[in-house]
């Protein structure tokens, strides 16, 4: 077996690998969908309304454009211009998530015991009830 690998003379010594020459830490495209995806301008267009249309109770789109921008998240020096609208839709996304979050479990948790006789009229399962819709009371 030994012989066999000192016989191949195209062996690779090298550890420095020959491929690219770019630095694999810099993206070469702003979009997960690398050369199919948009140019720059029409990239920062599509991340500045995703970030103002978030704003307008829509903030999924804000975690539409981290995921869409990921790259331009995921490394922090590409893209300058797009980075802006994108680490603010991150920060917009996780500020609503963490709401949205604290809101649940409140209701969840608490319940009737954190809320007392107002909890009836704060949940909204017995609303038919209230509302003579159900028929059958």
């Amino acid at each position: 077996m030994e012989a066999s690998q000192g016989q191949n003379p195209n062996l690779n010594l090298n550890p420095i690998s020959v491929g690219n020459s770019l630095p694999s830490s810099v993206p070469l495209w702003p979009t997960i969908d690398g050369p199919l995806g948009l140019s720059e301008e029409d990239a920062l267009s599509y991340a500045r309304k995703f970030y103002k249309f978030g704003f307008a109770l829509l903030p999924l789109l804000w975690a539409v454009n981290c995921f869409y921008f990921w790259p331009v998240l995921r490394h922090a020096h590409s893209f300058p211009r797009i980075r802006r609208y994108v680490v603010k839709s991150a920060v917009g996304f996780s500020v609503f998530a963490a709401l949205l979050c604290s809101w649940a479990l409140t209701f969840a948790i608490g319940g009737e015991r954190l809320f007392g006789s107002i909890w009836d009229q704060l949940v909204m399962y017995n609303l038919a009830d209230r509302l003579g819709l159900t028929g059958w009371s």
